[in-house]
């Protein structure tokens, strides 16, 4: 390796840590440190979230925690029972204790440091939320190289709804880890077939995903529609042991579910429970419906210019760009599922479409620069640094200024100011 090439190489591992060091201060749930706290003091350079109280959903997983905390793991199949007939009795629908694997990776995080449920909550949610930073700067590095890893890093960091997922203590970027990993995992399987370095964790991190949403459906349908289209588009080889890694890993998450639940049929009247009463909340009704294109409103509500570069990479699209047909594909394909759901659209819930997009909108920056020799690098860099501020100030407008908590397309108008009549919009 040339002097020069090593030098490089060292500007861009500085630049990375810089990078990741940012997006680790700004996932961190600051609210957790107390006046006497070491870290106190940094406390106060970071953008706390306006909305600082404990949402439904939070509480709900904050008394699922409290309840293994105390009749420890062997109790769950007692915990789903009790699910089931307090939501029989209750008019609108509550989220289910099924949700296993972000409420047992807070669970040991309270064993290991005494945590409260609910910091310890927020604290896993933060925690992943770093590792779903690190899963995108490794796919695009893996693809592109370093500055592409660079572009991607910095992207993620400032990105708004990673950021206000790491702030609570919801599942939603918890699982956005997992169903990154697993489009990761199959990109890297189509092109080391039979390679069970990654097959092996494929099913592992499918099977995990199952365990942190029961109805994970719509990532394992995008999956699914990658491996057909791969006949035609050729990502990779898909082999049989691809295919059937892709039924065993769901089908491993859904029996230990079944385990923890207490029977198959425990789990299925959890599911139907959860499903049909949510047909009858009446906030999921005011706030989770609307047209085939409602996700692409609040994406351009929250990360407009990101959305704009995004939409004009697929524009440009062809069989050379391998990734960005792969991903494209794997957003098209789960949103056919997510607009569909009746009274279940919400901005958090596509909160997996975050690297994706970033990845479009970094290769459609890049087209729009024609070659410029070193300063092509410079100026791409310098149009990143911008585009991370208008993230930034994204996040700022609509969750420092403003106590927004739930992203649904309202409470995104008011706090950009387009509707301006107070509402309250806690759920």
């Amino acid at each position: 390796m040339s002097a020069l090439n090593l030098l490089r190489r060292k500007i861009d591992i500085i630049l990375l840590a810089i990078i990741l060091t940012s997006g680790i201060f700004l996932r961190l749930p600051w609210q957790a440190f107390s006046d006497g706290a070491p870290l106190h003091a940094l406390a106060w350079l970071h953008p706390s979230p306006a909305y600082d109280a404990m949402g439904m959903d939070e509480g709900l997983y904050r008394d699922y925690l409290n309840a293994i905390n105390d009749d420890g793991l062997g109790s769950y199949p007692e915990l789903v029972q009790a699910y089931i007939i307090a939501q029989k009795e209750r008019a609108g629908s509550i989220l289910p204790p099924v949700r296993f694997l972000y409420i047992f990776a807070a669970y040991v995080c309270h064993s290991i440091f005494g945590t409260e449920s609910l910091q310890a909550l927020r604290q896993t949610a933060a925690f992943f939320s770093i590792l779903t930073l690190t899963v995108a700067t490794l796919f695009a590095w893996r693809q592109r190289g370093s500055k592409w890893g660079l572009a991607m890093a910095a992207l993620m960091v400032f990105a708004p709804t990673q950021l206000h997922m790491s702030q609570h203590a919801l599942v939603d970027g918890f699982f956005t880890f997992w169903a990154l990993l697993v489009l990761w995992l199959l990109w890297e399987n189509l092109n080391a077939p039979r390679d069970w370095r990654w097959l092996v964790p494929y099913v592992i991190t499918f099977a995990l995903l199952v365990m942190t949403k029961e109805n994970a459906f719509f990532v394992w349908f995008a999956v699914f529609v990658l491996i057909v289209v791969n006949r035609w588009l050729h990502f990779g080889t898909v082999t049989r042991e691809l295919f059937f890694a892709t039924i065993l890993g769901p089908l491993l998450g859904v029996v230990t579910l079944v385990f923890l639940a207490g029977g198959f049929d425990i789990l299925l009247q959890t599911y139907q429970l959860s499903v049909s009463k949510n047909l009858a909340l009446e906030y999921a009704i005011l706030t989770g419906d609307g047209p085939w294109y409602r996700y692409l409103v609040d994406l351009l509500l929250v990360s407009p210019i990101v959305l704009i570069l995004a939409l004009g990479a697929i524009f440009r699209l062809d069989r050379t760009k391998k990734p960005e047909l792969f991903l494209s594909i794997f957003i098209a394909a789960s949103y056919l599922v997510m607009c569909n759901i009746k009274y279940g659209m919400n901005l958090r819930y596509a909160n997996m479409w975050d690297m994706p997009l970033r990845f479009l909108a970094i290769s459609s920056l890049v087209s729009l620069f024609p070659p410029l020799g070193r300063r092509r690098n410079i100026v791409i860099g310098v149009a990143i640094t911008l585009l991370c501020f208008v993230e930034m100030r994204q996040y700022i407008i609509l969750f420092v200024q403003f106590p927004l908590y739930e992203l649904v397309s309202e409470g995104l108008l008011r706090a950009l100011k387009i509707l301006k009549v107070a509402q309250d919009l806690t759920p």
